[in-house]
């Protein structure tokens, strides 16, 4: 029987799910490190100029067309059913303290690391989920359905009604990069420039009223408590562990057979500046990047139920039993690899370069945490997560 109050045993995990969770990795890296080597804040002339430019157009499409939205997508849902899980064996108190101390955490990565940070969202949306966990399945589909949707509704009453609900968040953060002397010339090159770490904080906190702003403008709230309504749904009812049962051949066809077609068309209105609107946008996102994600889950799925044996399932699954630092480490190797303070390599390598970069960070993540675990029981930042939220302290090493 399973002891109530303690964390899950290697033993209890379900392998599919810490392979879905490195696979995540994987792809917030690619989609993340643009961002961390301030390619992305640069002006297109400044990008064209920068050596072995030439493949950028083509790798940008690319992000656009299996990356950008859908590594996030697959993460989010795994924290819903990761939520599930904890719940059904905890009290929802326990369950909210997690919740605390993951929204510290995020707070400390936001304010004080990168100003990407997802965790702080997470973590409210962790706490939002405790209202829809009594509904009924049927319920919970119509909620998550909901709130997938509802940033289409939104941005359609804004283009309609010619509004931005954004723009007191987007004068606020331009206002505060005032006060620390950021301006549009010098953004892109002010963290490589960053000699000390006082200089890094004043970027940091323009930064994270710029997070603010990029989650109202990009509905961020109901797109991933809708994921989050959606992972718990899937966890509440162990569809993880009954993969065999499911028709997952067939649901990996059409949902990469429809995503993939959308999501080419997606990355077309991406990097040519939305043409038809941000209504036929935002519904271009949710008719591609859903599908997708749940496609490529699929298809992991299949490959894993083919060969469930495979040396390579163990190393993928590695980085996923600590998701949670192998996600900080990239924010640490980037601010290594690209700010002032580091090697200073910003706005100096093209996009491809960057990828590379991006890919070989994981694969030492990798590494590492097959290593890791070899020794340890919990990766590190989950084992204090976890001992802050039971109150008590669990050894660390393997016995």
């Amino acid at each position: 029987m399973t002891q109530l109050h303690a964390p899950t045993s290697a033993s209890e995990r379900a392998m599919i799910l810490d392979i879905w969770r490195g696979f995540a990795l994987l792809g917030i890296a690619l989609a993340n490190f643009p961002e961390f080597s301030l390619w992305s804040f640069m002006s297109p002339s400044a990008q064209q100029a920068l050596p072995c430019s030439a493949a950028d157009s083509a790798v940008h499409f690319f992000l656009y067309m299996c990356v950008d939205g859908k590594f996030y997508t697959l993460f989010s849902l795994l924290f819903g059913i990761g939520f599930s899980l904890i719940l059904k064996r905890h009290s929802r108190g326990l369950f909210f303290r997690r919740m605390l101390f993951l929204a510290l955490i995020g707070f400390a990565h936001l304010m004080f690391l990168w100003s990407g940070d997802i965790l702080l969202l997470y973590a409210v949306c962790g706490m939002l989920l405790l209202l829809f966990a009594p509904l009924s399945d049927r319920w919970l589909c119509r909620v998550a359905a909901a709130l997938l949707l509802l940033p289409v509704g939104l941005d359609a009453v804004q283009e309609l009604t010619g509004s931005d609900w954004s723009a007191p968040f987007y004068r606020a953060w331009w206002q505060e990069a005032d006060r620390q002397g950021i301006t549009e010339e010098n953004f892109a090159n002010w963290l490589v420039q960053a000699d000390s770490y006082p200089k890094v904080f004043a970027f940091l906190r323009q930064g994270a009223i710029e997070r603010v702003w990029e989650f109202v403008s990009g509905h961020r709230l109901p797109k991933v408590l809708g994921l989050f309504v959606l992972g718990y749904l899937i966890g509440r009812n162990r569809l993880f562990a009954r993969l065999h049962q499911l028709p997952i051949a067939a649901v990996c066809r059409w949902s990469l057979g429809i995503g993939l077609p959308l999501s080419a068309l997606y990355a077309w209105s991406s990097v040519t500046g939305h043409p038809f609107g941000a209504t036929f946008h935002s519904l271009l996102y949710t008719l591609s990047v859903y599908p997708t994600a749940l496609g490529y889950a699929c298809a992991l799925a299949l490959l894993y139920q083919r060969s469930p044996v495979s040396r390579g399932w163990t190393l993928l699954a590695s980085p996923g039993r600590m998701a949670l630092t192998c996600y900080i480490l990239q924010t640490v190797a980037g601010i290594i690899l690209f700010y002032g303070i580091g090697f200073a390599l910003g706005c100096r390598l093209s996009l491809a370069m960057v990828q590379l970069v991006a890919l070989a960070t994981f694969l030492l993540e990798t590494v590492l945490a097959k290593w890791w675990f070899g020794h340890f029981r919990f990766g590190p930042l989950e084992w204090i997560w976890r001992m802050l939220t039971y109150g008590r302290r669990f050894p660390l090493r393997n016995a």
